[in-house]
């Protein structure tokens, strides 16, 4: 395995960095680039409708979300309730941490991928051969609520957050299920949503000297149900759709959705997990925040038990994120390897 230095933001404000060390270097095929077509857009999925009072408008917005989650796989909410302050200033406490001395910061990378706080860098340095241009802190939130010391506004803004986070999920998931022709509850109970698992992900990708060799983080699929993504105003996210990378450029004050895995075990495959990947560039920071909904770390999941014969074997959740976590990223090969028993 190849060495990592202890942060990308200490490489990259290193005097005269000219060039990325070949640790950093990622083999792309020419052809792998980002489409630019007027044609494709995002789904957008307005969260206010899907609770309004109106049956018909309600209906067609949880008509919309079924098509956004099967054709696409990610979206933007709009209408969320999450207020714009709220988000701008979790983005500013972010960037207060990965700003702090790194004597300050929690113990870098601990060896259990499952520890309530991780900071680090890259995704998995013991495993990786090439690492990506990206530093992180990951928190867990929920069902307990963890949060490192420093920065003050990091503990202040983080538990009103992840609450309000929380909600947009609820709001969605319910949405789902109604899509998905389950009763009511069904869903909460058969995934334990009372004590969902909610992970916070600052991510920081510094500028970097050679953006065309580098990326920030290797295309993957999210190991939960739903994560939910802001960031500053400088670009990166792209996801794949119909074999094709497209950018991902949001609206304001929209929150970017994306399916995960476990949510494509639940639906039996109607909804796929969808791969993205985050690029660099030569000449802004890019942060963003990317907060994981999952089941109950405690669930077993597999197929609702309306659909059609299983595709996916059961696995509890807690045993499959040990394992995309204690991993390499590498597309959907924890989906495919793990639970998969069927092309579906």
């Amino acid at each position: 395995m190849a060495t990592a230095i202890a942060s990308v933001k200490r490489l990259s404000e290193s005097p005269n960095l000219s060039s990325i060390p070949s640790s950093y270097i990622h083999e792309f095929d020419p052809t792998d680039i980002a489409a630019a077509d007027p044609d494709l857009s995002i789904p957008t999925v307005d969260l206010s409708l899907l609770a309004s009072d109106d049956p018909d408008q309600k209906s067609n917005a949880v008509q919309e979300l079924d098509r956004a989650c099967q054709e696409w796989g990610f979206f933007m909410v709009i209408n969320h309730g999450v207020p714009e302050p709220l988000i701008k200033a979790m983005i500013d406490a972010a960037d207060e941490f990965f700003n702090l001395p790194e004597e300050e910061k929690p113990e870098f990378e601990p060896e259990n991928v499952l520890t309530p706080i991780r900071y680090g860098t890259s995704f998995n340095t013991a495993k990786e051969d090439v690492f990506c241009w990206r530093d992180f802190v990951k928190i867990f939130v929920h069902p307990e609520f963890h949060c490192p010391e420093k920065p003050e506004s990091l503990r202040d803004i983080l538990p009103e957050y992840s609450v309000r986070i929380r909600d947009v999920v609820k709001k969605l998931l319910s949405g789902i299920s109604v899509a998905l022709g389950l009763k009511h509850g069904e869903m909460d109970k058969a995934l334990g949503l009372e004590s969902c698992l909610q992970i916070f992900v600052a991510n920081l990708y510094p500028p970097c000297p050679n953006p065309d060799m580098a990326l920030g983080l290797t295309p993957h699929s999210d190991h939960g149900l739903l994560t939910l993504l802001v960031q500053n105003d400088v670009g990166g996210l792209q996801i794949q759709h119909k074999g094709k990378w497209i950018d991902v450029n949001p609206h304001p004050n929209s929150i970017l959705v994306n399916t995960c895995d476990q949510l494509e075990v639940f639906s039996n495959g109607r909804y796929k997990s969808v791969l993205h990947r985050a690029v660099v560039n030569n000449k802004k920071t890019r942060i963003s925040i990317a907060v994981a909904n999952g089941p109950s770390m405690e669930a077993e999941v597999s197929p609702a038990i309306t659909m059609t014969t299983p595709g996916y074997a059961a696995m509890k959740y807690k045993n499959y994120l040990s394992a995309q976590q204690g991993n390499r990223l590498n597309g959907k090969s924890m989906l495919q390897e793990l639970v998969r028993i069927r092309d579906c």
